[in-house]
């Protein structure tokens, strides 16, 4: 049969650094993680089965590191032209397994790309931070963004500048003292070292220049995590709430200062959505290592399943549903890494080119993968197969980030030049 390694990559954007680390996560995830993946789904709150395949990765493997300058013991992916390509490899490689993992392990480096990338390397914050990471235990980070009231206005930053955001953070003396309260993070429920809070200094403005984000460690007073929310999959990825009640950090904890906070935040949205097409990949890669099982095992009148013609169309577009998103999600992690052609990651431009590439891949894979499903019949959603838990997971890759309905917003703004979206 043929496998995974049939779809296509620009493999003029590959590196032997990315290839080298993919092939490790690959290992890894054969053997630390699909043998176990079946039980994720009970282990949502304590991760017993969950927490040692992220030690071996993250902290005996290193790749916690990887950010961070060489001189502070990073690999210095930081400043690195392919770092969103091989991002991109890491990503689906293990979302070919989990993507719930994936997603736990893309955002323990979502805050940090604030103060490890060019070209708004945060020296100071790096040296604070790093040697939370150079360890052989998993560090995990987390963005704080959502709250209860808002939901995603605060992903809305273009037309609603922050005027939203009900956590404060209020100068005194040379400490900023936070107040408020965050839904949804991942990497929380008690899993964060680190936080990357998403505040304002100045309630209901409209001036960019007063939204912050400001890293809190998770064991500073006055921050509480509350448990992890179950959830229809992603066990791996614990959401949960968090409370600031007068959490004070020094004044310099704010990532890149006023203005260029909100300006960066558009890079986080980028990345986030080139991502999400990584983890929608990944799932489909084993889904069809799943259904060429399956179709070659079952049989119809005497023959395998695969050999009828309307099976065959059923796979045909898995397969063209695979290299399609596959294509286009190494190409915008390639537009994230080239600025110098495509303009900065943090640009409306890219922010709604990402948005498109994101929600169309979503969409395309929960249509392919519903269609496996009702291939399958009864074992679609039979747990032996796996199908159903990427089928479940990938639904939530659809509605993070704002969902469906901000990025069809942003996508529309930017290229129909709309002025209320």
């Amino acid at each position: 049969m043929r496998g995974i390694d049939v779809f296509s990559r620009p493999l003029e954007y590959l590196t032997p650094l990315g290839e080298q680390v993919g092939e490790i996560i690959r290992e890894w995830v054969e053997k630390e993680v699909i043998p176990y993946r079946r039980g994720f789904d009970e282990d949502y709150l304590e991760h017993r089965l969950i927490h040692p395949p992220f030690k071996k990765l993250l902290g005996e493997y290193g790749i916690q590191r990887i950010l961070f300058p060489e001189d502070l013991g990073g690999w210095g992916l930081g400043h690195s032209e392919y770092l969103c390509v091989a991002a991109f490899r890491m990503f689906e490689e293990i979302a070919r397994a989990d993507s719930g993992m994936a997603v736990a392990f893309g955002v323990v480096f979502w805050p940090l790309v604030l103060i490890c990338c060019e070209p708004h390397v945060n020296r100071r914050l790096c040296e604070e931070f790093a040697p939370m990471f150079m360890t052989n235990e998993p560090v995990f980070s987390c963005l704080a963004m959502t709250e209860p009231q808002g939901g995603s206005d605060i992903e809305n930053v273009e037309v609603l500048k922050g005027s939203t955001i009900r956590t404060v953070a209020v100068r005194d003396g040379d400490e900023w003292v936070i107040n408020g309260h965050k839904l949804w993070p991942t990497n929380t429920g008690g899993v964060a070292d680190l936080m990357g809070v998403v505040c304002t200094t100045n309630p209901g403005s409209r001036n960019p220049e007063d939204i912050a984000i400001i890293f809190v460690p998770a064991d500073a007073p006055g921050v509480t995590q509350g448990p992890a929310y179950e959830k229809a999959g992603m066990a791996a990825d614990k959401n949960g709430d968090i409370w600031f009640e007068n959490v004070r950090v020094p004044l310099w904890y704010r990532a890149c200062g006023p203005g260029d906070d909100a300006k960066y935040y558009g890079e986080i949205v980028s990345m986030g959505n080139m991502g999400s097409i990584a983890f929608a990949v990944g799932v489909m890669l084993n889904i069809y290592e799943k259904l060429q099982e399956y179709v070659n095992r079952k049989t119809y009148r005497g023959m395998p399943l695969k050999e009828n013609d309307a099976v065959a169309g059923v796979l045909a577009d898995f397969a063209t549903t695979i290299e399609a998103v596959r294509i286009i999600g190494y190409q915008c992690a390639r537009m994230c890494d080239r600025q110098d052609l495509y303009g900065p990651r943090w640009s409306p431009e890219v922010v709604a080119r990402a948005r498109a590439h994101r929600y169309f891949a979503a969409d395309r894979a929960l249509e392919a993968i519903g269609k496996v499903m009702n291939l399958m019949e009864c074992f679609g959603p039979d747990r032996d197969w796996d199908v159903e838990k990427h089928w479940r997971d990938i639904k939530m890759v659809q509605l993070w980030l704002g969902g469906k309905q901000l990025s069809q917003m942003e996508v529309a703004r930017w290229f129909f030049e709309c002025e209320t979206l």
